[in-house]
């Protein structure tokens, strides 16, 4: 199921988020411009490599553009194609907004870095000596899902399903969310470390590190109230009538 837009209303401009995407997008398109080779350098320079931070392996001098420890946040930036950075900023676009008006613009940005950091860790700690570059926003957008999940599990999404042939329809929010995390969690289990491909843990990782420090970084003023059946944060307050001559 691909998130198109979901119903949950916002009072605050989402800047980070649209800053995130453009960041994300401008240097995929500075990635592509380099051709292949060159691109390739810069994931082995850029992106996150557990051998190198965790285990003290040296990359060739001609790779080493930033300190290794750097890669953990230059790691989140770069993407490996075009579907890959579309998806990633789709689901930023539906659901960062939200966890932004609920953070505040600088405690959304730290949520961000701090779930893509715990992220790249879920990812790496099985298997601190891979050498395969991780990178991509998706880990620290799963911290995003799982703070949406706390949040507004009664949310209605819209999405589309493409099954055979294409369609349309709404789901609540806790049931697609909830799906996501089972299949990567899944998959996880299924996929080899030691190999290429999607980082399922970072996922899971991401999500597990959203759905705690939302309650750590949200703006002291909103109140999350679990298992609260709303659709969104802006709702009107419930005031009583006082009967009229008529009642």
């Amino acid at each position: 199921m691909i998130p198109l837009h979901d119903d949950n209303p916002t009072t605050r401009t989402p800047v980070v988020t649209i800053a995130l995407i453009a960041i994300c997008v401008l240097v995929y398109l500075w990635q592509v411009s380099l051709g292949p080779r060159a691109g390739q350098i810069a994931v082995y320079s850029f992106g996150f490599i557990p051998a190198v931070v965790l285990e003290g392996v040296t990359l060739p001098a001609e790779l080493v553009r930033v300190p290794p420890e750097l890669t953990l946040l230059t790691s989140m930036f770069l993407h490996g194609s075009f579907m890959h950075v579309a998806g990633n900023m789709l689901y930023l676009w539906v659901f960062g907004n939200n966890i932004e008006d609920v953070c505040g613009h600088v405690r959304f940005a730290l949520f961000y870095l701090l779930c893509g950091l715990v992220a790249a860790f879920a990812q790496a700690l099985p298997n601190p000596a891979s050498q395969v570059p991780m990178i991509g926003a998706s880990g620290a957008i799963s911290g995003v899902l799982g703070a949406y999940l706390v949040l507004f599990p009664h949310a209605r999404v819209r999405v589309l399903v493409p099954i055979i042939f294409i369609f349309f329809t709404t789901i609540r929010a806790g049931w697609l969310l909830g799906f996501w995390f089972a299949f990567q969690l899944l998959s996880g289990f299924s996929a080899s470390a030691a190999e290429g491909g999607v980082a399922f843990w970072a996922h899971v990782g991401g999500f597990i590190a959203g759905l705690g420090l939302i309650f750590v970084l949200r703006d002291p003023q909103h109140r999350i109230r679990l298992g609260g059946r709303r659709r969104g944060r802006s709702r009107l307050p419930v005031t009583r009538r006082r009967p009229g001559p008529w009642d």
